[in-house]
């Protein structure tokens, strides 16, 4: 018979037997202290009397003496013997002690101006805002998670766990899980033509962990670094706080301007790009530019840092190679993540690593931070492996298809002509442009969508300089047809709306 688990708390309480005060007095002591300072809420059970007595090395009969005292004094309420549980209403004394336990700020403590903060935290970008919104629309990013196969998924981690290899709950290679690796090295070389084995393979807490080693173990303060502008803002964030100098480079119609990016930086460490579909302009980077990038890095002896954030979603036109597939001299490091495609909440990415740089990496990771939890890894990888993670993709493929055809089609027709928007061969969000006659900035129109509880990121956020146009990046891959067309129906309201100043 199974044994029902107890939901009495743990006590951060213990009996010094050297003492010259009772031992039922501490136990009555430390435990009316933890009511009192609210560490347990009213209505919670306390730990049975035998079980306490076991833990505190003490007799039954002292626990019972304390719990009989918080009894008759009204700080627990029951029978000792048959469940003792906090008083949902303390004496008016107790409600008085309660209100003296808490802190008071003295006088010479400093203020948040006041504190003195590192040199990484002051020099960081301010942090992104998260708006709250009431709607899912039209949030960037975000996947499709009512029609993942939460069934397949749910037996997949209940079959590991049920028996989980002992070795494995006693720590793991810095790595990460070897198969996984080696069912992410298999996946990438088939879908994105990425030259890898599994040793290359690097598994992460999602991409921005990724990038941050990345960056410790690459860049030293006053490097230059290589940014598409306009570009995701997480990769500003993690150049900026090891140090380096963050040089926003022009994409034009081919991708990232190598050559403006040497008359910018000729001395510059790194580049980042998304190649396959920069974020968030969509375009796709041609042969030619691909090359010259690649000769460049070999060239200048500095690295590609290929985000592949939403690569598997191409609706359009011949399928794609990963940049990682055209490097020759071993300068691109590709960083990919599952957030995107399965569900936020796995926090689970990968890096594709240069043989030479793998050992360096895991040493800076087994000195800075340690492998991701291997909870979800096992899993994860028998869902590659049994092809389960490739039909997701290609059944949410045709979704988000029909998605970005329906966001097309509903700003055309009931977006009042306000916005307008054209067909993306690929990803996951679209860049809607805002008509120059509502006289609105995008950040106006973003601010007001979002006091609408929508999501309209303004694409001017995504510039370190001037932004060349007014448009909105809006998210369509998780919303369904209804959210889509509210969504587009509360957007042309808030050209409507009167400015949050009143104007």
């Amino acid at each position: 018979m199974t044994r029902r688990a107890s939901k009495a708390p743990l006590l951060a309480i213990a009996v010094d037997k050297t003492a010259p005060e009772a031992a039922y007095r501490q136990v009555y002591d430390q435990i009316r202290t933890t009511i009192l300072e609210g560490r347990i809420a009213p209505g919670t059970r306390l730990p049975a009397t035998r079980a306490l007595a076991a833990e505190l090395g003490v007799s039954r009969n002292t626990v019972l003496t304390a719990y009989e005292m918080l009894l008759a004094e009204g700080y627990t309420e029951g029978r000792v013997g048959s469940g003792t549980e906090v008083s949902g209403v303390l004496p008016e004394a107790l409600l008085a002690a309660r209100g003296e336990t808490r802190p008071v700020p003295r006088a010479d403590a400093p203020d948040a101006a006041e504190v003195r903060l590192s040199a990484l935290a002051r020099r960081l970008p301010p942090a992104r805002q998260r708006t709250r919104v009431d709607k899912r629309a039209f949030r960037p990013g975000l996947p499709e998670v009512e029609q993942f196969p939460w069934d397949v998924w749910g037996r997949l981690v209940g079959r590991f766990w049920r028996h989980p290899p002992r070795a494995l709950l006693n720590g793991m290679e810095l790595a990460g899980y070897r198969p996984l690796r080696d069912a992410i090295a298999a996946y990438l070389g088939a879908m994105r033509g990425v030259k890898c084995d599994g040793a290359q393979v690097v598994i992460t807490s999602g991409a921005q962990e990724a990038l941050d080693l990345v960056s410790r173990l690459l860049l030293d303060p006053g490097d230059a670094v290589w940014m598409e502008e306009p570009g995701y803002a997480g990769l500003r964030g993690a150049f900026t706080a090891a140090g380096a100098r963050v040089v926003p480079v022009p994409v034009d119609a081919e991708g990232i301007d190598v050559a403006r990016g040497q008359a910018l930086a000729a001395d510059a460490v790194l580049c980042a790009v998304t190649p396959s579909h920069q974020y968030p302009l969509g375009i796709t980077m041609s042969l030619a530019r691909r090359l010259e990038l690649l000769d460049w890095a070999r060239q200048a002896g500095a690295w590609i840092l290929e985000d592949d954030y939403d690569s598997e979603y191409r609706y359009a036109g011949k399928p794609l190679s990963a940049l990682q597939g055209l490097d020759a001299h071993g300068r691109v490091i590709y960083v990919g993540t599952f957030s995107k495609v399965m569900f936020q909440g796995i926090r689970l990415g990968y890096l594709v690593l240069p043989a030479p740089l793998v050992e360096p990496f895991l040493h800076i990771r087994s000195v800075l931070d340690d492998a991701p939890s291997l909870a979800l890894q096992p899993a994860l990888a028998r869902f590659i492996d049994d092809g389960h993670f490739a039909a997701h993709v290609r059944r949410m493929r045709a979704l988000y298809a029909e998605r970005q055809a329906l966001l097309i089609e509903t700003i055309g027709r009931d977006a009042g002509g306000k916005l307008t928007a054209a067909a993306d061969e690929a990803g996951m969000h679209l860049v809607v442009d805002i008509d120059p006659a509502a006289g609105l900035s995008d950040a106006e129109v973003s601010a007001r969508a979002a006091a609408a509880g929508i999501s309209a990121p303004a694409l001017s956020a995504y510039y370190a300089g001037e932004a060349g146009r007014a448009a909105l990046v809006l998210g369509y891959s998780g919303l369904n047809d209804a959210e889509i067309r509210d969504g587009v129906k509360a957007l042309r309201g808030v050209f409507t709306r009167a400015r949050p100043d009143g104007g």
